[in-house]
């Protein structure tokens, strides 16, 4: 591992960590716990932050300084310390502090985040598609999820907005946004250092170092690694996989060019290379295939092959494949803020950013050789522009951006199938059993052994914006319209070339189209009913308009109203992993692009403070409405199972969420969020139909197939899924959590004992894009504790997170072409435990 020679010794600050989800907590008089600040977005970071009233948490998610209970959003902002001391090291973990967010993940490059359930399909990554949840980083817009995968670095505080944001942030994006913003460069000398050890052994270090290169120049350079062993065994390959392994890099100067102009230079290097990634048996359940043609069935045509274990929580695995899960990504940026005048800022930033992923996998979840390689290796370069000009008024501030983006995506794929390809994948003999004699395509390993894939996956995507939102008080009451207009232009290469041995056994047949000498072979026509060639080149181009409105009254200082609507798009997009085929095997040309989701947003919400501004309570009621949602579907054509982008007609997410926190004293502080989300397909009559429902002859609707579950000879075409729940979302979440301390003095240091506890609760939930009996998953909660003492120089303590070893699943799917019945599963974390220590200097 590469962490191996990084121990890194640590500090944070002494103060109790109070968590805001989307609130602000007073301190008591002494002060114990510190103010959450944070310098403008537009301010020049040279300067010192102004001061703010008790109970104030500045956040910069509207372009601008101010009180997070004074913006009429729903936002949650959690601080570098809070962060900290629960071990919230990347976003996948910040899911468990911020109940509406989602995430999941196969592995870096098929990961994707939901706010309130929607923002990304549900399935496998697609180059073609936007993001509807943006995430930047010190204002740089990260475009794929994957180049966000990172451990964080040196983070002062992570805002999660829900809802529409696209007319003040340079992306567009219909669900929310993720800003994380970094601890700036100091122009007094500082370090902070840290080191994790665990179980599993956990290993984690952090470093990071401030201070001035001369009167007006200063610097920070941040390093984090994590290295942990893998939770799930590989029986095959006798290791452990699900690894952890990576290490970041950030390096920050700041110069104070004059006393009105601040340039900031960042430049960040990440790396993750895990033994990664695969899946535990989940199960069996029954599909529409005929019986020889499901698990049970296909299992026994190997003597002597049975899985692992079939309970998911032995945490077994028999991956006979590669695996590698190597995501390389970083950059570098430019940011100006020029303060022309007392009442206008000009803020320029831009940044090239690119992102290498190379991958292995092993796709047919068993430890046959069936599928022998799935990789989709891909190179990425993203460079954006930016600028921003604020003005303030009296009365009124407006903030007017121009962005560009312009992101070029290479990928080269491989898919080759093995020597079990065709005992699995084509129709067995009468009988099932294959004899010396059998003549059945089945029975002979080479149709279809070594039958390779060669993809060549080209995107272009350009994005240009202007965007305006204006804040004009009117006494108590403030206004705040938004505009944006978009155009996106997008052109994609998708060629995939299948060459496979021909029956005599001496001709290579390669890419055999419909009509030529060779499809009619039964070898070759075997060979092209699993993995056929498919060439087209689709393209997007297109302008839209947003436009929103906040408003927000003041009834007293502690206590505010806000309501919002807003008309969102999700640009258009283009499948580049395939589409159907026709009857006659040419790709589908009109499933190459799929049209831009029209997004109608409801937001009501109140903010209060009392008790002396000790505690908060925020309650947000929310409905937002999307036409032409875009979605992840399954077409089989000849056998050949494809993956692709379409448009459902309608969906809604609904819900109510409340967030309420207190600090009675500066011995204690508790919060407690939760929500209730019922995020729907309003209407979507051709999905594709789920596992129990699939695998049969295709018929018409006047045909009835055989009943859920129970294997038959037909299945519908596609599948009436409105009314039926959204993918990844759950009904009911929480989050909640309390820290207690006590002032004393250990080996003459002047500091507090502490005790922490942080839970969290999701109900069940579905994990197929139609909702399935079989991948359907059962709600749990998390609960973590830890304790230790801190003074102002150093925190040490130890920590156990899943503290009960509550067994749970992270994700189900539907395996190997997902009419077979086997499902297969993503077994959460375990029980971890360790300890943490940090100073700071």
């Amino acid at each position: 591992m590469m962490l191996r020679a990084l121990l890194l010794a640590g500090a944070a600050s002494w103060a109790a960590p109070a968590f805001a989800q989307d609130q602000a907590i007073a301190p008591d008089d002494g002060g114990a716990a510190p103010v959450v600040t944070a310098a403008a977005a537009d301010e020049p970071a040279a300067q010192t932050t102004p001061p703010v009233a008790s109970g104030e948490i500045v956040v910069t998610a509207r372009r601008r300084q101010e009180n997070v209970q004074d913006v009429p959003i729903a936002v949650s902002v959690v601080s570098g310390a809070t962060l900290d001391a629960v071990g919230t090291y990347n976003i996948q973990r910040l899911t468990q502090l911020a109940p509406t967010l989602q995430f999941y993940s196969q592995n870096p490059r098929n990961t994707f985040i939901n706010i309130r359930g929607i923002g990304a399909p549900f399935g496998l990554t697609n180059d073609g598609f936007e993001q509807g949840v943006g995430i930047y980083i010190d204002d740089v817009y990260y475009n794929r999820i994957a180049s966000a995968t990172l451990d964080f670095v040196d983070v002062e505080r992570i805002e999660t907005l829900r809802g529409p944001q696209g007319t003040l942030y340079g992306k567009n994006t219909t669900a929310g946004a993720i800003n994380i913003t970094t601890r700036a460069p100091s122009f007094e000398f500082e370090g902070k250092a840290e080191v994790s050890l665990g179980n599993l052994d956990f290993v984690q270090g952090k470093a990071s170092i401030s201070g001035p290169l001369s009167e007006t120049v200063a610097a920070r350079l941040s390093v984090t690694g994590t290295s942990r062993r893998g939770t799930l065994f590989d029986t095959y390959k006798s290791t452990y996989i699900q690894s952890q392994d990576s290490i970041g890099v950030r390096g920050t100067v700041l110069w104070r060019a004059s006393p009105n102009l601040a340039i900031t230079l960042a430049g960040d290097y990440n790396l993750q290379d895990p033994n990664c990634c695969a899946f535990a048996y989940g199960g069996y359940g029954p599909t529409q295939r005929a019986a020889n043609r499901q698990y049970p069935a296909l299992i026994s045509y190997f003597p002597g092959y049975s899985v692992p274990s079939i309970d998911p929580y032995d945490r077994l695995t028999d991956a006979d494949a590669a695996l590698r899960a190597r995501n390389e990504h970083g950059g570098l940026s430019a940011r100006a803020v020029w303060d022309i005048d007392d009442a206008n800022t000009l803020t320029s930033v831009t940044a090239w950013r690119y992102w290498d992923w190379s991958p292995a996998n092993d796709r047919d979840y068993t430890g046959l050789p069936i599928y022998t390689a799935v990789n989709n290796p891909t190179k990425q370069n993203q460079y954006t522009q930016e600028f921003r000009f604020n003005h303030q008024g009296d009365g009124y501030d407006v903030v007017f951006g121009l962005f560009g983006f312009y992101q070029e995506i290479r990928t080269s794929g491989l898919q080759q199938t093995g020597p079990a390809a065709s005992r699995w994948l084509l129709a067995p003999p009468s009988g099932g059993v294959c004899t010396p004699t059998a003549t059945a395509l089945a029975c002979n390993p080479a149709v279809l052994n070594n039958v390779v894939a060669i993809n060549d996956i080209r995107l272009d995507n350009t994005s240009l914006a202007a965007f305006a939102k204006l804040n004009w008080e009117f006494g108590r009451l403030t206004v705040s319209p938004g505009i944006r207009l978009n155009y996106d232009n997008k052109d994609g290469l998708y060629d995939s070339v299948v060459t496979g041995t021909a029956s005599d056994g001496t001709r290579q047949v390669v890419s055999a189209a419909p009509g030529s000498p060779y499809f009619s072979d039964p070898w070759t026509a075997a060979q092209r009913g699993v993995q056929a060639s498919q060439f087209f080149e689709p393209q997007y181009d297109a302008w839209n308009l947003s436009y929103d409105v906040n408003l927000r009254y003041e009834i007293t200082d502690d206590v505010n109203l806000y309501a919002n609507y807003a008309r969102a798009f999700k640009t258009g997009g283009i499948n580049l992993n395939g589409v159907p085929a026709d009857a006659n095997g040419a790709p589908i040309l009109a499933a190459g692009t799929i049209e831009p989701e029209k997004v109608d947003h409801f937001e009501v919400g109140i903010k209060t403070q009392f008790l002396d501004r000790r505690a908060t309570l925020n309650v947000t009621g929310f409905w937002t409405e999307i036409r032409d949602f875009q979605a992840n579907v399954t077409n089989g054509q000849f056998g050949t199972i494809r993956g692709y982008l379409a448009n459902a007609d309608k969906v809604r997410s609904r819900g109510v969420e409340a967030d309420f926190s207190i600090r009675p004293s500066a011995q204690f502080n508790a919060y407690l969020s939760g929500a209730y989300t019922d995020a729907t397909y309003t209407r979507f009559t051709d999905a594709p139909c789920p596992p129990e429902l699939s695998g049969g002859t295709t018929v018409t609707g006047s045909q009835v197939p055989g009943p859920a579950g129970v294997p038959g000879s037909l299945s519908p075409a596609n599948c009436d899924v409105s009314g039926q729940v959204l993918p990844g979302v759950s009904e009911w979440t929480a989050s909640w959590g309390a820290e207690g301390n006590v002032p004393s003095t250990l080996f003459g240091e002047e500091g507090q004992f502490y005790l922490g506890y942080d839970a969290s609760y999701r109900s069940d939930w579905s994990s197929n894009p139609s909702p399935s009996i079989y991948t359907n998953v059962e709600g749990y909660s998390l609960h973590n504790f830890r304790g230790g003492f801190r003074t102002d120089r150093f925190d040490a303590f130890a920590w156990v997170r899943n503290a009960f070893d509550q067994d749970y699943i992270d994700l189900l799917l539907a395996g190997t072409g997902g009419n077979t019945g086997l499902i297969a599963a993503q077994v959460g974390d375990p029980q971890t435990w360790g300890g943490t220590i940090r100073f700071n200097f």
